[in-house]
């Protein structure tokens, strides 16, 4: 196995691990997860989660500090989950009844897990 291989899988387990620490803190906080690793068209949703009519769609990023996470977000990563989020919302018209939003969960190597709420806005 390669240097490149042992390096992606390792990322990969990273990531795996930071989805579920953020899943679990989003349940501990009343939420409800309605999907994790969803697969659309558009790409891929780390996670949707729903309280009391608030669905979010949230992506994860896990990095050795939460201040290197909370600024990982690409414009194009947000692009991508705006789009996901057109084909999630046609596929289940039900979900998010009292409004939709994006959040950012940052993740650090510590298991630390913060919300950054409504972390962008489609720009009118």
């Amino acid at each position: 196995m390669s240097d490149r291989q042992v390096l992606g899988r390792a990322a990969h387990a990273r990531g795996i691990s930071a989805e579920a620490a953020a899943a679990a803190a989003l349940v501990a906080d009343g939420w409800t997860i309605r999907a994790a690793r969803l697969r659309t068209k558009a790409g891929e949703i780390d996670l949707v989660a729903e309280r009391d009519g608030l669905l979010a769609i949230v992506e994860v990023k896990a990095r050795l500090r939460l201040a290197d996470a909370a600024t990982a977000l690409t414009v194009r990563q947000q692009t991508r989950l705006l789009a996901a989020a057109d084909i999630i919302l046609t596929d289940h018209p039900d979900w998010g009844e009292a409004g939709v939003r994006f959040d950012l969960l940052v993740v650090d190597a510590a298991g630390r897990v913060r919300r950054i709420a409504d972390a962008f806005r489609l720009e009118a």
